[in-house]
């Protein structure tokens, strides 16, 4: 059996392949090594009753998170899986490879990730280049789900957010400034918790001050990723992830603006990654 996981800070996505009936999809809480330890990684899978009966008979698990383009990192996650699957060999790569490897397979070309966070690379059709990107949501992830809330929540602390617009945002979320420090400089996943105010950025999205800060964000990501890579317009771009995915047409806008050429842009790619490591990992095995 090979399991394979595809990891945001948010959310992670899992399947299973079974070899006599159809695969076996589960998702759990984002389990990226820079927010949640080895214990908590290992405890969340331990209460995923999907999993559990097969924990002694996988043998392969893949997976791909933020947060694991370090090998400490990585070291992290591979420790708490072989917790949970003690017979089975363990990969642990970043989601950014993942992404590339559920866009492009064996193709090469610039693959994107925004969603919680942002970052780029390119992909050669087998490895991914060094990057200067991908830095966090305190000094990068520009056009991301925490870089958006960060805007937001700051002109509403500030109150340069437009009256009409703050009044909605009062309406839905009732919240203080001691609320917001709280969760931002005291609990876990504060960038899931900036980006989580995207919903209400898709619910506005016909405001002016809304539209115009999606093409800032995505503009900023555009220029300080995409355009550093030499002769960008010759290389398609494929981009994965919830945030370039419901507001698809303000990227797909500041991208054309710039000559950038856009590719798939895929809500989260483990479907596609998945069916790409297990056709790889059987035709090796054969």
């Amino acid at each position: 059996m090979i399991l394979v996981a595809d990891s945001g800070s948010s959310r992670s996505d899992w399947m299973l392949h079974l070899p006599d009936s159809k695969p076996l999809r589960f998702s759990t809480k984002g389990l990226n090594p820079f927010f949640v330890s080895e214990k908590e990684i290992a405890t969340i899978l331990t209460e995923v009753p999907e999993i559990i009966p097969y924990t002694k008979e996988v043998k392969e698990v893949y997976f791909f998170g933020a947060g694991c383009s370090t090998p400490d990192r990585r070291e992290i996650v591979s420790n708490a899986l072989t917790q949970i699957f003690p017979a089975s060999f363990i990969s642990v790569e970043s989601d950014l490879l993942g992404s590339a490897y559920a866009t492009f397979g064996l193709e090469k070309g610039l693959i994107s990730n925004i969603g919680t966070g942002s970052d780029i690379s390119f992909y050669d059709g087998e490895m991914l280049s060094p990057s200067l990107h991908g830095n966090g949501y305190v000094l990068g992830d520009e056009g991301s789900g925490a870089w958006f809330g960060k805007q937001l929540i700051t002109a509403y602390l500030y109150e340069t957010m437009p009256r009409d617009l703050m009044r909605k945002f009062k309406e839905v979320h009732p919240i203080t400034k001691d609320i917001i420090i709280r969760h931002v400089y005291q609990k876990d996943r504060p960038n899931a918790y900036l980006a989580s105010f995207a919903e209400f950025m898709s619910a506005n999205i016909s405001h002016p001050y809304i539209d115009n800060l999606l093409r800032n964000g995505f503009d900023e990501f555009v220029r300080t990723n995409i355009m550093t890579y030499p002769e960008f317009w010759e290389h398609e771009c494929h981009f994965v992830g919830g945030i370039a995915y419901y507001f698809d047409l303000h990227l797909r806008e500041v991208c054309n603006l710039h000559g950038v050429r856009i590719g798939k842009i895929l809500k989260n790619p483990i479907e596609e990654l998945f069916h790409f490591v297990v056709d790889r990992e059987l035709k090796i095995n054969i």
